[in-house]
């Protein structure tokens, strides 16, 4: 399989490095790489220079946007431009973070996964994070929910899904839209990715009312989102991220903000989550 990867960094000067290193030690080697620079003020371009330097199957793209680390838009804004920049010669498009380390063996293992079982549309590890000195698994999601930060997509399913859509919530409508497709997501627990950065640190101070949005986005409902934020709330140990999620969900709806699935789509996602918590329960 032809693998093509896009790798969007703002300000990553001291892990844009050891990622692209890690690319460069696997025991099978992408296509292409394009790694996008966007809007850094540091010396990210720099360390991104020094791969191009040396590897032909790399490239890099500078854009201009937002100066603030916020989730959702921006992240995939600066994907698409690097998407843009590839042909349509690949059979994986890879979406990863510039900081991560991925495991030598990690495309060599998704590929085998696609392989595997025709349906598999998304694929991908785990992310584990620095705590005392040992790395531990990053608890924010489900071990069979292939994160963000490095992300595998089959050709067909990327395209059944337009691609990537540039909104808060984009790393889980992508899930919920492969299903709503017919394919489904793999994970290999084995694949162990170092997230150098755990999610949130570094978002900007506005980014807490995010979550909410982009429930609102993918037509949850309010039922639905306030029992996702109790979840996570609880799973945090922070109440005030249920009031923060359900005031996001309330001023999207009053706003209000475009929705980033149909109405059809709406339905299957609604279903499948109800689906999902009865299966919990009985």
């Amino acid at each position: 399989m032809n693998i093509y990867i896009v790798i969007p960094a703002h300000n990553e000067e001291d892990c844009i490095s050891l990622m692209l290193n890690s690319l460069t030690q696997q025991t099978l080697l992408p296509k292409r790489v394009v790694v996008v620079n966007d809007n850094s003020t540091d010396n990210t371009s720099k360390r991104i220079s020094e791969f191009v330097e040396k590897h032909n199957w790399m490239e890099t793209l500078d854009i201009e946007s937002s100066s603030q680390h916020i989730p959702g838009s921006k992240v995939i804004n600066a994907f698409n431009e690097g998407f843009n920049k590839l042909d349509d010669d690949y059979d994986v498009i890879c979406k990863f973070d510039a900081d991560i380390i991925l495991p030598n063996n990690y495309l060599e293992s998704v590929v085998s996964l696609f392989n595997s079982d025709g349906t598999v549309g998304i694929a991908g590890g785990l992310a584990y994070i620095e705590k005392n000195g040992s790395w531990v698994y990053e608890t924010i999601s489900s071990k069979n929910h292939v994160r963000g930060p490095f992300k595998a997509y089959r050709k067909a399913c990327f395209e059944a899904m337009n691609g990537l859509k540039p909104s808060i919530g984009w790393d889980t409508t992508d899930v919920l839209l492969a299903q709503y497709y017919g394919w489904s997501i793999k994970t290999d627990k084995s694949l162990k990715v170092k997230h150098l950065k755990p999610t949130g640190q570094t978002y900007h101070k506005s980014s807490k009312y995010l979550q909410g949005e982009a429930l609102y986005k993918m037509r949850y409902g309010f039922i639905l989102s306030a029992l996702f934020a109790m979840r996570n709330a609880l799973s945090k140990r922070n109440p005030s991220y249920f009031f923060n999620t359900v005031f996001g969900y309330v001023k999207s709806k009053r706003a209000p903000i475009d929705f980033i699935v149909t109405k059809d789509q709406g339905m299957f996602i609604r279903k499948l989550l109800w689906r999902n918590l009865r299966k919990k329960f009985v």
